[in-house]
């Protein structure tokens, strides 16, 4: 099979991409488990701030203290919001294979300071529980947890902007985007929600996968950041013990999968693929599966993207999807808004 081009990135974006490998791989043990100590001093951090930066502030606000649930707010600080305009609301779900990062990371703080802004909604950037310690599903639970907190007024006391939950996506990238699909298969299993109502969901290059070596996997395998290595990795360490890549966490969509009388109920999704993802073939799968099924879905491709592209703002496909997410948050708002 002929090896495919190396993709077209800037050096400091080739620099940072190394970086960022370098740090995973330092961390991460080949028995399964993830050096806490080390990663806490080479993941960069930022503090939320109250202070406006770049037009938005946030605020850390607590879910459950005993399992270290938390997500961080992010709010537009212009007259629109000191005025109570209602915002539509982003539940974000940070990527890292489901056993690294944060909300705090000072990547996804910079991505989610950038929704905000660029898209005039709430970011609300969840903090779950991470494998190895915390496997399959408590990301899942984590996360509907936190829309459970949404629903029952918690934003009402965590920032004065007006929130409209009625028009809340659930949205993540990588392996945040596979928990915003499970989440959003528990809202709608769920019973009582008063609040929220799930106008759609935008999915950046899901984390989705199966015991299948695909086409993209056998052929990007020299592209950065992403390897079938470390995939196999991360599902070893997030996936219950025993358990095999065709796990309906993983393979949503396969024989093993539960029933999909649930996905009828699913927003619309708007599914991002990158060129240069060894991933990519899963997404699309996972896209043609919704559509399969009767399910509104929207495929946004760029040819030219790596994994994480949207991390680097200094990439033309970062800036594009600023903008494609806007039109569909736009497009799900109901009209009154």
């Amino acid at each position: 099979m002929t090896q495919a081009p190396r993709p077209p990135l800037p050096w400091t974006t080739r620099i940072s991409v190394a970086v960022a490998s370098a740090v995973t791989d330092a961390a991460r043990r080949s028995n399964g488990t993830v050096n806490r100590r080390l990663l806490s001093l080479l993941d960069a951090r930022s503090r939320a701030s109250a202070k406006p930066y770049r037009g938005v502030r946030s605020a850390d606000v607590v879910v459950d203290p005993v399992h270290h649930i938390w997500f961080r707010l992010f709010a537009p600080s212009d007259s629109a919001a000191a005025a109570g305009e209602p915002f539509p609301v982003i539940v974000f779900f940070h990527g890292g294979g489901f056993a690294f990062l944060s909300p705090a990371s000072r990547a996804y703080d910079a991505v989610c300071r950038r929704i905000c802004h660029e898209v005039r909604a709430l970011v609300v950037s969840v903090n779950y529980r991470l494998a190895p310690e915390y496997r399959y599903p408590a990301p899942y639970e984590d996360g509907t947890d936190v829309l459970r907190f949404l629903d029952h007024g918690g934003l009402a006391s965590a920032d004065p902007a007006a929130a409209d939950l009625s028009c809340c996506f659930l949205a993540g990238d990588s392996a945040g985007a596979n928990i915003a699909h499970h989440v959003a298969r528990r809202w709608a299993a769920g019973a009582g929600w008063e609040r929220v109502r799930l106008a759609g969901m935008v999915l950046i290059q899901p984390f989705f996968g199966g015991e299948e070596r695909t086409e993209a996997e056998l052929r990007l395998t020299r592209v950065p950041l992403l390897s079938v290595e470390r995939t196999d990795w991360m599902w070893r360490a997030f996936l219950p013990e025993g358990a095999d890549r065709d796990h309906e966490a993983s393979n949503v969509f396969g024989t093993r999968a539960a029933a999909g009388e649930l996905e009828a109920s699913l927003p619309e999704a708007m599914v991002v693929v990158g060129g240069f993802d060894p991933l990519q073939d899963w997404q699309r799968r996972y896209y043609e599966g919704l559509r399969s099924r009767g399910k509104a879905a929207r495929l946004v491709e760029y040819p030219d993207a790596i994994h994480a592209f949207y991390a680097f703002p200094e990439l033309k496909e970062a800036s594009a999807l600023m903008e494609e997410i806007k039109r569909f948050v736009d497009a799900h708002r109901s009209p009154a808004k």
